[in-house]
C-alpha cells in the first residue's frame, strides 16, 4: 500500500469516517448508482436463467403466451442500448402470431364470396350484351318486314284501279228528268245479289234505311266526293270502314221505290251537289 507524506510543520487532514447507511449496518461499500439499463440487463439475465434452467418464465408470471425469441435474442431484445451506443448486431427480432382457425376459415370464405359474385357480374354483363344483340337483330328483322309489307302493298295500290264501275249489268236509266220528277243517278240492272262495290278509295259514311231508297249505303272518298248506292238487298260494310276502290259493300236488291232489280248511283260534289255519273265516271275512265 502507499503511503502518504505530508510536508514538515504541517498537519494532515484526516476525513472522519463515514456513517454507514441505514440499514446496511457493517457495509463498507459505496451505495451503488443504479441506471435504468443495469436494471433491464438484470431482468435480461434473471429470464434468461430461467428459461436455461426449464423453468418456465410465462408460468412464473402467470401469463400464458407464445415466447418471442430465444434465450440470447430475448435478452438482446430486453437490453435498450443507452443514447449515442451502437445498434445491437444480432439477428431480427422473429415474431410468431398465434393462428386462430375460425378467422382464417372467414377470410377463405370472404375471398371465395367475393371470386364468385365476380363471376356472377361478368355472365350477368355478357347475358345483358347477348340480349341486346338480340334486340337490334329482331329490330332490325321487323323494320325490314315492314318495309316488305308497305312495298308489296304500295305495288299492289299501283296495279289497283283508281276508279271502277260500281256494278255490272246494265245501263237502264241515266240523270235527268223523268216523268216529272229530276233522277239524281243513273240506274243499272242485274239480278238480285249482285255485288255492288266502292266505286273509290273511301269510308263508309251511312249503311242503312233510306227513304224511297229501302236500303243504300253512301261513301265519302278522299277527294270528299260521296257516291250513293240504292236500292240495295244487303249490307256488306258499314259505317266507318275504309274501303277502297273495287271492295264489295253491298247486293243489287228491290227494295223502295224500285220497278225491278237494280242499283241507283248518284254522285255528289263537296257533299252535296248532285251531278250526272255519266260524265263523272267518263273523265276517269269508266264507260257504261
Amino acid at each position: 500500500m502507499a503511503r502518504h507524506t505530508h510536508a514538515p510543520g504541517r498537519t494532515a487532514f484526516t476525513a472522519p469516517p463515514k456513517a454507514p447507511a441505514p440499514g446496511r449496518r457493517g457495509s463498507h461499500r459505496a451505495e451503488d448508482d443504479r441506471s435504468p439499463l443495469r436494471g433491464r440487463v438484470t431482468a435480461a439475465a434473471v429470464v434468461a436463467g430461467a428459461i436455461a434452467t426449464g423453468s418456465g418464465f410465462f408460468t412464473a408470471v402467470g401469463t400464458s403466451a407464445i415466447p418471442l425469441a430465444a434465450g440470447g435474442d430475448l435478452a438482446g431484445a430486453l437490453l435498450v442500448p443507452s443514447e449515442g451506443a451502437p445498434a445491437q448486431a444480432s439477428g431480427a427480432l422473429l415474431t410468431v402470431h398465434e393462428v386462430n382457425p375460425g378467422l382464417e376459415s372467414a377470410k377463405l370464405v370472404r375471398g371465395e364470396g367475393m371470386v364468385a359474385l365476380q363471376q356472377v357480374d361478368r355472365v350477368v354483363q355478357q347475358a345483358s350484351a347477348d340480349y341486346a344483340v338480340k334486340q337490334e337483330e329482331l329490330r332490325k328483322q321487323q323494320e325490314a318486314e315492314a318495309a316488305e309489307k308497305a312495298r308489296k302493298e304500295a305495288e299492289e295500290a299501283a296495279k289497283r284501279p283508281k276508279v271502277v264501275k260500281p256494278a255490272q249489268g246494265s245501263f237502264t236509266s241515266g240523270f235527268g228528268a223523268r216523268w216529272g220528277t229530276t233522277h239524281y243517278g243513273i240506274d243499272i240492272a242485274n239480278s238480285i245479289g249482285t255485288p255492288i262495290v266502292s266505286a273509290m278509295d273511301g269510308t263508309v259514311i251511312e249503311a242503312g234505311s233510306a227513304s224511297g231508297f229501302g236500303l243504300w249505303v253512301r261513301v265519302q272518298h278522299d277527294d270528299g266526293t260521296v257516291t250513293v248506292y240504292g236500292h240495295v238487298d244487303t249490307i256488306v260494310a258499314y259505317a266507318g270502314t275504309r274501303v277502297s276502290a273495287g271492295q264489295q259493300i253491298a247486293t243489287m236488291g228491290n227494295r223502295g221505290q224500285s220497278t225491278g232489280p237494280h242499283l241507283h248511283f248518284e254522285v255528289w260534289l263537296n257533299g252535296g251537289q248532285k251531278i250526272d255519273p255519266v260524265g263523272w265516271l267518263a273523265q276517269r275512265g269508266i264507260a257504261l
